[in-house]
């Protein structure tokens, strides 16, 4: 890292905006409201497809998956690490069992009603505080999960660029949401289908290029490291030996995986809203069956990648950082060459904000649509200054949340933090089941206690049962019963109805 000064990083950066910046000039010309929030339905869908793997995998996989491969219990621990070796595999392939859910289910279900915001569905389905409550809790979660995300970033930046011109924090992260901000103000959906093309791209190719690195420090070639790979410890896929205890068992992950590809992208406005920019529902379920494939060999990229660093540490005798998120980070950019150093910076920066920028539009489409009742709006001039003024709203929240997780100065709490966000999707899961798989009317004034309760209920389970449950951890199978004790709420605060009023799903597909 001595070899990279902050001002060729500071370069590179630019040089990579710049990019950016060409891309969204292009995209955002003459762009209106339909184009920030659906592209015009026009978004070719093999870039779609491509973007969606750098939105999915995010800054945080960027740097944590490759770590975890390597994960041993520690010593007195009982449990064995999530995701060891290669068991993230397992998840993955409970994708796609999620992903053809989502497209052979729930986006006709979202072209068929012509939907702009996923969560108008909950209102036709089961009325006003639904529909609100659906949205806030999206809102709550994308803000939090996308803050975490840039403020991973932001810390990287500090260290290696700013500080060292003694730049505080603050700047930063300002500079971190403003670069945001300004290539995706004016075309929104439709400039980030393109941003994230390239992101993804240039994602992958950080991965690839420092694989190739390795090998050459390493004095072999890519069948070389295939082989130590093969021989290693860390090519271990499937685990069935030890239960439902084990937290890397293969049916508990692949129902896992299912259950989290379903919520968090087929219920989730920032991936549904790229899938809705497509022409027609042809389209859109060819870029998700393509999206599931590349997604399943970008995983298994990064977890070779994890098992090379692992490798290579204890072939060159690099001591293990304390962190198994700092592995990535630390041979990238202290025992590689410069090249590398500045190869990963911009892998990293791309996964961040590939999951950022559409986090950020998406917030600003739920709230317009959602909130401030777009779609029932004529005036398209004021709609457009609310909506940009809503987005500037969002970016100013997202620089407070990572001010405020800089401040805490703990990472267990803001980990923490995080993991509370994501229990807000068991809701999701609960309200859309419910929907979907029953004729029921529900009395709207008890949806609200009902999402609110079962997600506390489920946490406070999470969190003791192994001393309930004889040993048994839920994992991420806690979105499972999360979504339960939703519908099940949902369940006993409801009534029989034919004919829900204002809207027949089976009468509407007739028509169709």
């Amino acid at each position: 890292m001595n070899q990279l000064s902050p001002l060729a990083i500071l370069a590179t950066i630019a040089a990579y905006f710049g990019l950016l910046m060409f891309i969204s000039y292009r995209t955002g010309r003459d762009s209106n409201n339909r184009d920030f929030f659906l592209a015009g339905r026009k978004a070719p869908w093999i870039l779609v497809a491509i973007g969606m793997i750098g939105t999915s995998l995010s800054g945080v996989t960027f740097i944590s998956i490759p770590g975890v491969v390597g994960l041993e219990a520690a010593p007195g621990d009982t449990v064995e690490p999530y995701n060891k070796a290669f068991s993230y595999m397992q998840m993955v392939f409970g994708y796609l069992l999620g992903y053809f859910v989502i497209a052979t289910v729930l986006m006709p279900l979202y072209y068929r009603l012509k939907l702009v915001s996923i969560y108008e569905y909950l209102e036709k389905r089961l009325g006003f505080f639904a529909y609100k409550t659906g949205a806030g809790f999206f809102l709550l979660s994308r803000t939090i999960g996308a803050a975490f995300r840039l403020y991973l970033i932001a810390i990287v930046f500090q260290k290696f660029v700013f500080e060292p011109l003694g730049i505080p924090f603050f700047i930063t992260v300002l500079a971190t949401i403003l670069l945001i901000w300004v290539y995706t103000f004016r075309g929104g959906i439709k400039t980030i289908v393109w941003t994230d093309t390239i992101q993804t791209v240039s994602m992958l190719l950080a991965v690839v290029l420092t694989i190739f690195a390795i090998a050459q420090s390493l004095e072999t070639n890519l069948g070389g490291l295939v082989e130590m790979l093969n021989q290693s410890e860390y090519s271990k896929m499937f685990f069935f030996e030890n239960g439902w205890n084990d937290p890397n068992n293969f049916f508990k992950q692949f129902l896992s995986g299912a259950l989290i590809a379903i919520v968090m992208s087929g219920l989730d406005q920032d991936i549904m809203q790229k899938n809705l920019s497509c022409k027609n529902i042809g389209d859109a379920q060819k870029n998700m069956f393509t999206f599931s494939i590349i997604l399943v060999f970008a995983n298994l990229l990064f977890l070779s990648l994890g098992a090379i660093l692992y490798i290579y540490s204890s072939q060159v005798g690099i001591e293990l950082p304390a962190k198994s998120d700092q592995l990535f980070p630390t041979i990238a950019l202290q025992h590689l060459s410069p090249y590398i150093g500045l190869i990963f910076i911009l892998g990293l920066i791309a996964a961040a904000y590939s999951s950022a920028d559409s986090a950020l539009t998406a917030l600003t489409t739920s709230f317009c649509v959602d909130f401030l009742d777009f779609q029932k709006r004529e005036d398209e001039e004021k709609k457009t200054k609310t909506r940009i003024f809503v987005h500037i709203a969002f970016s100013a929240i997202l620089f407070l949340t990572i001010i405020i997780f800089n401040s805490l100065s703990n990472d267990a709490v803001i980990s923490e933090l995080f993991k509370a966000a994501s229990y807000t999707y068991g809701p999701l899961l609960g309200l859309f089941a419910f929907g979907l798989l029953t004729r029921l009317k529900v009395r709207e004034k008890f949806v609200i206690p009902v999402c609110i309760l079962a997600p506390v209920i489920s946490y406070f389970i999470d969190v003791n049962s192994a001393r309930f449950l004889f040993g048994f951890q839920f994992g991420y199978t806690i979105l499972a019963l999360n979504g339960l004790l939703t519908f099940l709420g949902l369940l006993a605060i409801s009534y029989k109805e034919y004919e829900v009023e204002g809207f027949d799903l089976e009468k509407e597909t007739k028509e169709e």
